[in-house]
């Protein structure tokens, strides 16, 4: 096998959904499945179980050949980018995934970093939509950026980058567009979107089940990207709250974003691993503190 095509088999390993997978690796669904396909026939054995539409599972074959490839492909990756490190000066990489859009707003925050650290790579990114936290646990990225809370045993809390309101994203004819503002009462007139795997308490502090009076937030779909998000969005089926950034970010005509001031605004931390935490990433954490001080 090629590179690129164990990278196919072991995202699709991982995700156990062609459409995740090709997702994440920027190819088709169809590319995904010749792959697997070819895969399939030059061992001579299926390696995934396709008997359920909706979720494969890996076969006996193909739960074998991920664990035999997995640690070979993460020692190959890394003794790659060492090189392409070594080939640009550097000696170290950090990676930071985005959970938020305003990577141009925090623009001070990595500068900073990479004045004070030359020596590194720093690298931002957009986390993934589906099960970021999960990613952060692979080792995906070093350090995650988002909303608070995040109570997990493993996960260190570090400091808050910002602090932003809430804004509801309604169709450009939806019976809200021409409102002001959105009472929090008002979000259990409508549906909503129902996000992929997250622990309770962290969907809950970005939208509450319940509205202040106990009424039930309705989630009616479940969706798997910002971009099938805001289509549900456009096309009226659902209404969705935003951190307000994003209105300076997505100029879309058939959407508009009205401002939910009961609801406060929401924190977004950067968060790590606790064995995975470095000095570079102590590093980071100490100039967001001392960044962010001088702006208060």
């Amino acid at each position: 096998m090629e590179m690129r095509e164990i990278e196919v088999f072991l995202t699709l390993a991982e995700e156990l959904h062609f459409g995740r997978a090709a997702a994440r690796l920027h190819l088709t669904q169809a590319r995904v499945s010749q792959v697997i396909s070819r895969q399939e026939r030059q061992l001579g054995g299926l390696l995934f179980d396709r008997s359920n539409r909706r979720r494969i599972r890996l076969t006996e074959l193909g739960g074998q050949l991920r664990a035999d490839l997995g640690p070979v492909h993460a020692q190959l990756r890394d003794s790659l980018e060492r090189a392409r490190l070594a080939a640009r000066g550097r000696t170290a990489r950090l990676r930071v995934g985005m959970m938020p859009f305003n990577v141009p707003d925090l623009q001070r925050y990595w500068e900073a970093f990479r004045s004070r650290h030359p020596e590194c790579e720093l690298q931002v990114r957009r986390a993934p939509y589906v099960e970021p936290l999960a990613r952060l646990r692979d080792g995906d990225m070093d350090v995650f950026v988002t909303w608070l809370p995040v109570d997990e045993p493993d996960v260190t809390i570090g400091p808050v980058l910002f602090h932003d309101p809430r804004v509801l994203a309604v169709a450009a004819d939806h019976e809200l567009a021409g409102h002001d503002a959105v009472p929090h009462e008002a979000l259990a007139d409508f549906a909503h979107a129902m996000p992929p795997a997250m622990p309770d308490y962290w969907e809950d502090g970005y939208l509450g089940f319940y509205t202040p009076r106990g009424r039930t937030i309705e989630r009616i779909e479940e969706v798997t990207s910002a971009d099938e998000l805001i289509h549900l969005v456009t096309t009226g089926e659902i209404v969705h709250p935003f951190p307000s950034h994003v209105t300076r970010y997505w100029s879309m005509p058939h959407v508009r974003f009205l401002p939910i001031p009961e609801m406060g605004t929401i924190p977004y931390a950067l968060v790590w691993r606790r064995d995975g935490e470095s000095e570079l990433v102590r590093a980071l954490a100490r100039t967001v503190r001392e960044i962010g001080a001088m702006h208060v």
